[in-house]
């Protein structure tokens, strides 16, 4: 037996009016210091999986009466969806309807495996990028196979547009980053996603002396989550997990 499209609609909002006099009852009652009831987590799908799964696990075996609920996805879902009561991604949201607490920092690299330097050489400007095989990763609402590279700083900070091609597309990162390891191109990647490899040598930096885009990592809940305790815990919990590591999450 299945709920009918309309029974879901009930359930879903039910459970969130649940939800809600649980954050208001704690609010009131001696019980606030006890977290409880559900709490619906997003990430995406390698950032999730890898590193905010095993926090997400610790805090739950922290606080037993809280559900959690884990869903990755390939994006954020949008800011008007209450599917969620927090969702932990790359950037902070451009809209006031939700807060957007900054867990750690992060930022993209261009990087490809020795064998591929050896082989097609290593490029010296941005502009000698369209002359490699680059490997294509559709995330988000960036420009699709354009990549950004940034010197100077202040009045002399200038940023280059460079349109990259090749024949490997995913919109899988972690497919992507493998192809990398092969040989197989040049990829632009978060730095929680590479820098494992890159301090092993099994990949190198492409030019690092240009800075990319930038990824910090946020967890994000609307305004009315404030009052919730197993909202803020766990965004706390969170925060405290990932500023373990130094210089953002590894």
């Amino acid at each position: 037996m299945n709920l009918t499209p309309e029974g879901e609609v009930l359930y879903e909002h039910a459970r969130r009016i649940l939800g809600d006099i649980d954050d208001l009852d704690q609010l009131l009652s001696k019980s606030k210091g006890t977290p409880r009831g559900l709490l619906r987590i997003n990430a995406t799908l390698g950032f999730g999986r890898i590193h905010v799964a095993p926090v997400v696990g610790r805090y739950a075996a922290l606080h037993p009466d809280v559900d959690v609920q884990l869903q990755l996805s390939a994006h954020p879902p949008p800011v008007s969806a209450d599917a969620f009561d927090v969702c932990v991604q790359f950037g902070a949201a451009p809209d006031s309807r939700v807060i957007a607490r900054r867990l750690a920092p992060n930022r993209r690299l261009l990087c490809a495996s020795p064998r591929y330097i050896a082989t097609h050489g290593m490029p010296k400007t941005p502009a000698e990028l369209a002359a490699h095989d680059c490997i294509g990763i559709r995330q988000g609402d960036d420009a699709y196979g354009v990549w950004r590279l940034t010197t100077g700083r202040g009045a002399k900070e200038r940023t280059e547009s460079v349109k990259v091609r090749g024949n490997l597309t995913t919109n899988d990162g972690e497919i992507a980053v493998s192809w990398a390891l092969e040989g197989r191109g040049i990829v632009m990647r978060a730095e929680w996603d590479v820098q494992r490899y890159l301090a092993s040598g099994r990949l190198v930096a492409v030019l690092p002396q240009y800075r990319t885009p930038e990824a910090d990592i946020y967890a994000v809940y609307a305004h009315r989550h404030q009052l919730s305790l197993r909202v803020r815990s766990f965004v706390d919990f969170l925060s405290a997990a990932f500023t373990k590591f130094e210089g953002g999450v590894r």
